[in-house]
Formats: structure tokens, sequence, C-alpha cells
């Protein structure tokens, strides 16, 4: 009897102290594939209206300002407001579950905005959309912060934050041809079967962590919703990482979504030219360095948290100059090294600025700390950049012609990475005093 105990006692797995320690190296990077291609074909039905724009505007008969619309607060409402009570039930419980079904969802509504017969179809469409995606990045961010621990927790994630590169890099160029050879409808319907392709390899290849025999999952059932955004928001370091987060994406939706036009026009440049241009150097800049950024945050966050804000601080700030040589360039052979650098540059400091995030937020607030900054953010930024950027050019359009309005518009937009800037430095110097497992 006593033998059979022993013999029982010594079966059993010893239990994890922390998720990431149920999972071998090869395990987490096959993890890390996946999510990276859901977060991949998020982007690519995120983006591919970027390159769709100009024969949407041509068939709708459509302004700037309402293609600002179309590519902005149509797609941002629902995925913002649904964000944070799908995060909520992320963190709570299944987060393989919550992705596959909003992969599920957001494909199948990119596919029908292909059969819009009417503006306003299409950006009822975008709305499903964006109802769809608001599954996606934080249920994603929360499953690699349990799959890594802390000091390969930002290569990780920068790694996971290509998968924006790949699908808005894959959506100029394999969105442009399809709308140049195909027309743009077949763009969308194109993308959202490859998202329904994907989606039961999702749930069969993901592992949640918390339904380990290994790892006991504590859910903390008196702490409510408002009772955890109240934590958060308490602590300086997170307010000053959100605020950096919302002038990040106000600046960057309002920027990049107009830069396949921006190329056409002054750059007299086809669709397909310019999605396969801006796609390529996009690829190239974001990879070089988020990943750069990545691995250069985990080799000082050893010695001192406050450089992931100073990493995401530097970034910001040197991207400013570097953005506005490229706008104001009069040809396209000056404007693409210093476009070049500008992403690389940019790039570097996003995978810090969410590592800092999950520095201070602790493990049962993981999916809501993204959520909640994706919401601000993207009501902020993806629901008002594009629209301000749009009807900055329009204005601006009407003085001095539709491609330089759209140039001095962009050029106006760049400078939102300053106050970015200053507020990761100020966050970096509460890390250490807001830091929670």
């Amino acid at each position: 009897m006593n033998d059979l105990a022993c013999k029982d006692a010594s079966d059993t797995p010893p239990k994890a102290s922390s998720p990431w320690e149920l999972y071998s190296s090869r395990s987490r990077r096959t993890f890390l594939l996946v999510l990276f291609l859901v977060g991949t074909l998020s982007y690519i039905d995120k983006g591919i209206i970027a390159v769709l724009l100009e024969p949407i505007k041509e068939e709708f008969h459509a302004s700037d300002k309402m293609l600002g619309l179309l590519s902005g607060i149509t797609f941002a409402v629902f995925y913002s407001t649904l964000g944070v009570p799908v995060a909520r039930w992320a963190d709570r419980g299944d987060r393989r579950l919550v992705i596959t079904l909003s992969l599920a969802v957001w494909s199948v509504m990119t596919a029908l905005c292909g059969v819009a017969s009417t503006f306003w179809q299409l950006a009822a469409a975008r709305i499903a959309v964006g109802a769809g995606e608001a599954g996606a990045l934080p249920p994603a961010q929360s499953l690699i912060a349990d799959y890594y621990p802390p000091t390969a927790r930002s290569r990780a994630i920068a790694i996971f934050m290509q998968s924006g590169t790949a699908g808005y890099s894959m959506a100029l160029v394999l969105g442009g041809f399809m709308a140049q050879n195909y027309g743009w409808r077949s763009a969308f319907v194109s993308a959202g079967l490859a998202g329904l392709v994907f989606t039961p390899l999702v749930n069969l290849i993901l592992k949640e962590p918390r339904r380990s025999a290994q790892f006991a999952f504590q859910r903390d059932r008196e702490e409510s919703g408002a009772g955890a955004v109240r934590i958060l928001l308490s602590k300086p370091a997170y307010r000053n990482v959100l605020g950096s987060i919302v002038l990040y994406y106000f600046m960057s939706y309002g920027v990049l979504v107009f830069m396949v036009p921006f190329i056409m026009r002054v750059h007299s440049l086809s669709v397909s030219q310019a999605g396969a241009l801006y796609g390529t150097i996009g690829t190239g800049g974001s990879i070089l360095g988020a990943l750069g950024g990545g691995m250069l945050a985990d080799r000082l966050v050893a010695r001192d948290l406050a450089w992931l804000a100073r990493v995401a601080s530097c970034g910001f700030l040197g991207a400013v100059p570097l953005y506005e040589l490229a706008f104001w360039s009069s040809n396209i052979t000056a404007m693409l090294p210093a476009l070049f650098l500008a992403i690389t540059v940019l790039s570097a400091a996003v995978a810090p600025m969410f590592s800092a995030l999950h520095i201070v937020c602790g493990s049962k607030r993981r999916a809501l700390s993204v959520a909640a900054a994706l919401f601000v953010a993207n009501l902020v930024g993806f629901g008002l950049g594009p629209v301000t950027s749009g009807a900055l050019s329009d204005w601006l359009g009407a003085l001095y012609g539709t491609g330089e309005g759209l140039r001095y518009s962009l050029m106006i937009m760049i400078p939102m990475l300053l106050p970015a800037g200053w507020l990761m430095l100020r966050a970096g110097r509460h890390l250490k005093v807001d830091a929670e497992d």
C-alpha cells in the first residue's frame, strides 16, 4: 500500500509556480507562431481597406473625410467597446476559445464587405469586422505573457507585433494586386475566406495554461471589472503608458491609412505599385526596428525596469524628424530611405511600450490592461485619427491641391509622437514601484 502511494506521488507532475514553466521552448515557439498568424489575419482584415480606398472612393463618389470615417470610426466603435468585456472574459476563462470565435466572426464579416452594394452597407460590415476583432489582440498578448517569462517577453511581444507588419504588408501588396486585377470586392472576399480556413487550427494547436492540472489558476472572484480598472488607473506608470499609446495610435492610424493614397497622388504611382512599395518598405523597417527594440529592451530591463519606457521614448522622439523629412521630400528616391529609417525607429518603441503594461498590470488583469488601453486608443486613435487627417487633407487640398493637401495633413499629424515620448519617460519613473506579478 505504501509502495503504491509512493508510486502515485512520484507519477504526479510537479506543480508549476508560473505558467511559462509548463511548456518547452519548442512548444512556446509553436504557440507564438499560431498567435502570429492570427494577428496577421487580423491586420490583413483590418488594414486591407487602406489600399482599397481609392477604388472605393471612385465607385461610391466619397470624400476623403468619408474615407477616413469608413477606415476609422466605423471600425473602431465596436472594436473598442467590445474589447473590454471580451478581455474580462479572457482574464477569467479560456483565451484559446475567445481567439477562435473572434477569428471566425471577423473573417465572415470581412468577406461580406465584398458584397456591399452601397457605401453605408460597407460601413456596417466594417463595424461588424471591428466587433469580431475585439477578441484578438488582448487575449493573444495575455497568452504570450503567460507563455514567456519577463526576461524574454519583450522579444516575444515584438515578434507577435510583427504580425501587424506582415498583415498590413500582405494587405497592401495582395490587396493592391487583387483590386487592380479583379476589383476591390474580391480582395475583401479572399481575405475573409483565408481566416475561415485557419480557424480550426487555432483551436487545435493553442493551449490554455489555466486548463493544465500542473498549474493552479486562482480566479479572483472578489475583484470586479470596475475595481480592476480602478486599480490599473491608480498606477502612475499605467496612466502614462496609456496616454502614450493613445497618442501613438492617433498618429499611427491617422497617417498609415493614407500612406498609399499619398504615394499615389504625390509620386504618381498606381495602386499596385504604391501598395507594393510601401508594403516592402514597411515590412523591412518594422521587422528590423521591432526585433531590435525588443532585444535591446530585454537586455536592459534586467538592469532597470525603467529601460522599457526609455527605449519606447527614444523610438517615438527619434521617428518625428525622419517622418517629416520623408513627407517633405520632393521625389520618391529621397523619400524612401527617410521613410525606411522612420518606420524602423518607430517600430522599436512598440514592443517595450506594451511590455511596460504587462509589468504593472498583474497576471489576473493581463487581457483587461491591454483591452482598456486599446479601448481608449482605438476610440481616439483609430476612430478619430483617420477622420482628422482626412478632414485636414480636404481643407488643405482645397487650397494647395489634393496631393499637397494630403502631404501637409500627414506632416501635421506626425508631431503627436513628441508628447507620446515624454509620457513614456514619465512612466519609466514609476515602473519599479508599480510592478506587479
